[in-house]
């Protein structure tokens, strides 16, 4: 168990919660939380948006129960939390560009800090948060769109390597961009699949590949753009 040391709402269903002690984990690995006891039965998975000496933070999106219970936690309250698991980003190399749309822009924070020389694409559909944290951190360019499509914004000419997290939708567009480049960034996309133990047990975040299925928790979430069969 874990205590709360702040969960403030950041935009509208959209959390920054803190939670104390002292945390490992890579740029791009998740935690699963879980805010009751007995229920939920089964805990989420929520990608690190920072480490630092004596707490770990997380943004949570309310997408159901589960989420609105890690919402409600105040001040105090505990909350079951185990990790990291996950691949995590690979080493950068060359010219990057972390490209993050809605809740997808979570794990970025926490590479930025270590890769502070990446431009940063940050995707809102109604309302943009942690903007003036994000430029905080950054050495390169920070750009915001609201209400648009982010990767319109994006080069990947420009890049030796771009890393993208959000929905399946823009995660294909992703895919379909990359295609229609030059072919000189390496791609990878971070997948947001539904989760039950976070460990590749159970099999309920299986991912089509080129060359079979695989565990989102476990062989990702972070995968090369080119493997993954959306559908």
């Amino acid at each position: 168990m874990a205590t709360v040391v702040a969960n403030q709402e950041v935009a509208q269903g959209v959390f920054k919660l803190t939670v104390q002690g002292r945390f490992t984990g890579k740029m791009g690995q998740f935690y699963m939380l879980r805010a009751g006891d007995r229920y939920p039965l089964l805990s989420r998975p929520i990608s690190i948006f920072d480490i630092t000496e004596n707490q770990i933070d997380f943004l949570v999106l309310v997408a159901g129960e589960g989420t609105a219970l890690l919402a409600g936690l105040k001040t105090g309250d505990t909350l079951t939390l185990d990790g990291p698991f996950g691949n995590g980003f690979p080493q950068q190399i060359g010219k990057t560009a972390f490209v993050g749309g809605g809740i997808g822009i979570a794990p970025f924070y926490y590479a930025l800090r270590q890769v502070p020389e990446a431009d940063v694409y940050l995707g809102y559909s109604r309302e943009a948060y942690m903007v003036e944290k994000f430029r905080s951190a950054s050495r390169g360019n920070v750009t915001v769109d609201v209400g648009g499509v982010i990767l319109d914004k994006v080069d990947f000419n420009a890049y030796d390597t771009v890393i993208a997290c959000g929905p399946h939708p823009m995660l294909h567009a992703v895919q379909r961009k990359q295609g229609q480049s030059n072919g000189r960034a390496k791609v990878y996309v971070s997948l947001e699949n539904r989760m039950a133990c976070g460990i590749g047990a159970c099999l309920v975040c299986s991912v089509k590949c080129k060359d079979g299925r695989k565990k989102a928790c476990a062989d990702g979430p972070v995968f090369l753009a080119e493997e993954v069969v959306f559908e």
